[in-house]
């Protein structure tokens, strides 16, 4: 993981399509896990339709404190490979949710893992193009 972590300015969303099925990914700030709670039920409340609602955050200076959900997608499907990608990107003191609405076609496991990652790689580039704006 890079030493220069970093930490979203605000929320930023990305989108995957994939069969029918859309996962809606939201990258923003996480700086205590006390706050996971509201901020999830504010998410199943917006996309109360969605079959799953799945989401990864790391928290501390060296992103020492995380925790990855499938939110009943088989396991490892979507809450690692979104962890993942937060590490990838070197962000910390950041959630990603990402929704999905089931378009009707099974995706498969490795079809769920690529659609999670790609949809939380889309948020987490739009925080770090945020980032590099507000550097500016």
């Amino acid at each position: 993981m890079s030493t220069d972590l970093k930490i979203p300015t605000g929320i930023t969303e990305g989108l995957y399509k994939e069969k029918g099925s859309k996962f809606f990914a939201f990258a923003r700030p996480l700086h205590s896990s006390d706050e996971l709670k509201e901020i999830l039920n504010t998410y199943k409340k917006e996309h109360h339709k969605a079959k799953h609602i799945c989401f990864a955050y790391r928290i501390g200076e060296k992103g020492e404190n995380f925790r990855a959900n499938d939110n009943g997608e088989p396991p490892g499907t979507a809450g690692r490979p979104i962890l993942r990608q937060i590490e990838a990107a070197g962000f910390t003191d950041t959630l990603v949710v990402v929704v999905r609405y089931f378009g009707g076609t099974l995706l498969g496991t490795g079809g769920l893992a690529n659609a999670y990652k790609t949809a939380a790689q889309e948020a987490l580039n739009a925080a770090s193009e945020q980032l590099k704006d507000s550097c500016k």
